[in-house]
């Protein structure tokens, strides 16, 4: 009986091999199975059930055609500055007060949710975890994801209503996102609102022959499949479901690395809506034409994004007849979407592009030995989510202040720009800002740091702290 069972289960095993090689022979990807029986049945299982969740004939159909497109640099020769409501409001066609007011209106009717992306892990920091755990405020040592959260938890507070978070993390953040935020009883957002799915993946594979590569024996070299992934993540999660049966009707969105990001920001929201735009974004005005951000443009009645390596220099020097950049509207990757624009692109499966990118990609090779290239050797597969601009109606761009709304956190201390150090001078810079205008004395060099729940604006810490009031130490007002 015993050997019966032997036998029955390597019957299994065999079949098992036998379909899987089936399929990998049709689209030339048989190498995946090279090291097969020399794995346990828990290492088959798992490579089987990476193998079953690709796509070939679509990543075949990617690397043959080597990401041809519409030539950007014919797209670029037609751009022209988007629709915007700039920061000198002179020429915009709804003031700031009647965008608060709308804004403020969607709110307490609870019309909106939050979308954070989150899966990005602090290597380029020296951190060994999701970025968003990295500990930013420059008194409280509030982590990234703290400091959103509690933004949010204020919001729903101002606003009386529940304000939904949907939070995005990748493979390799999930677990770890999940455990932190349980252990920190989710600060304070209620569970019922507190959402995290996975974005979804895509092979790498070697630059030169179009083979999937594995990163272990048992294990295909998979990425994320880039913040554009967040379309399908949500409705493969049942999140997208949820927001429909919420009545969310706009989705507020952001990414985690930036603790200035204004969540659910009114005015923002009021201009969207006074617009009817599908989608709008909010953008920095570039200060030098070559500046390394996307460019946000116009292209024959709809947005673009056309990032800085494709965007010829030539285009960018372009200036109006009052000296100004054509091309000025930098990403900052803050949007506002409509939710019935989302549910209309999840319905369809290439809604957004698959982009190709060159990368360094350790691999297994036929030997069973891991290789670690010096150069890029591989092609990773992405979407972004800016591909929806072109897709939406009546999009729009509203300019911020980068002082006061843009500080990524991206390079680790004694890099030149967008590190802990300059994160923290710039949250030091807005707060000191906000206490000065109440008429609180901030002494020079004294660093000061206002958790959102103690206050989102300068308006609200008016009814905190009184007029007079001096800071001589640094302080973290909570």
């Amino acid at each position: 009986m015993v050997g019966s069972q032997a036998e029955l289960g390597n019957q299994v095993i065999g079949a098992m091999k036998d379909e899987l090689l089936a399929s990998l022979e049709a689209c030339g990807q048989e190498h995946l199975l090279a090291f097969w029986d020399e794995l346990d049945q828990g290492r088959r299982d798992l490579l089987a059930t990476e193998i079953r969740g690709i796509d070939f004939a679509l990543v075949n159909r990617l690397y043959q055609a080597g990401g041809a497109s519409e030539d950007v640099c014919q797209l670029a020769g037609r751009a022209g500055p988007p629709p915007a409501f700039r920061l000198e409001t002179s020429g915009n066609r709804f003031t700031p007060e009647e965008a608060r007011h709308r804004g403020a209106e969607a709110l307490r009717a609870g019309h909106v949710g939050v979308i954070l992306v989150a899966g990005g892990q602090g290597t380029r920091l020296g951190f060994d975890h999701p970025k968003g755990m990295f500990p930013i405020g420059p008194v409280s040592d509030s982590c990234l994801f703290r400091i959103h959260i509690e933004k949010i938890v204020a919001g729903s507070k101002r606003y009386g209503v529940r304000v939904p978070l949907y939070l995005m993390t990748s493979p390799a953040t999930h677990v770890d996102t999940i455990e932190f935020l349980g252990e920190h009883d989710g600060f304070q957002l209620p569970q019922r609102d507190l959402h995290v799915f996975c974005q979804g993946t895509m092979p790498a594979v070697d630059a030169n022959t179009g083979k999937v590569l594995l990163s272990r024996p048992d294990r295909v070299a998979l990425s994320p499949d880039g913040h554009g992934g967040m379309l399908a993540a949500l409705a493969t999660s049942g999140c997208l479901a949820d927001i429909r049966n919420r009545g969310i009707r706009h989705l507020f969105y952001l990414q985690v690395d930036n603790p200035l990001v204004d969540i659910c920001s009114p005015e923002f929201l009021g201009y969207h809506l006074l617009s009817d735009s599908k989608l709008s974004t909010q953008v920095i005005g570039k200060r030098d034409p070559l500046e390394k951000v996307g460019n946000v443009v116009e292209i024959d009645g709809k947005l673009h994004v056309i990032e800085y390596s494709d965007l010829p220099d030539e285009v960018a020097r372009r200036r109006k007849p009052d000296g100004s950049l054509e091309v000025w509207a930098g990403s900052i990757a803050v949007h506002v979407m409509e939710t019935a624009l989302l549910e209309r692109l999840a319905g369809q499966a290439d809604a957004l592009p698959l982009h190709i990118a060159r990368k360094i990609v350790p691999y297994v090779d036929p030997s069973g030995r891991t290789v670690q290239p010096e150069v890029p050797n591989a092609v990773k597969f992405e979407r972004f989510i800016f591909d929806m601009m072109p897709l939406a109606a009546n999009a729009i761009v509203m300019e911020v202040d980068p002082a006061r709304h843009f500080a990524p956190l991206k390079n680790a201390s004694g890099e030149k720009a967008d590190t802990p150090e300059t994160v923290k001078a710039q949250m030091v810079a807005e707060h000191t800002r906000w206490l000065r205008q109440v008429g609180t004395e901030v002494d020079k060099g004294v660093a000061v740091e206002i958790s959102p729940r103690f206050a989102l604006d300068a308006e609200q810490l008016a009814e905190k702290i009184q007029p007079g009031t001096r800071v001589t130490e640094p302080t973290y007002f909570c």
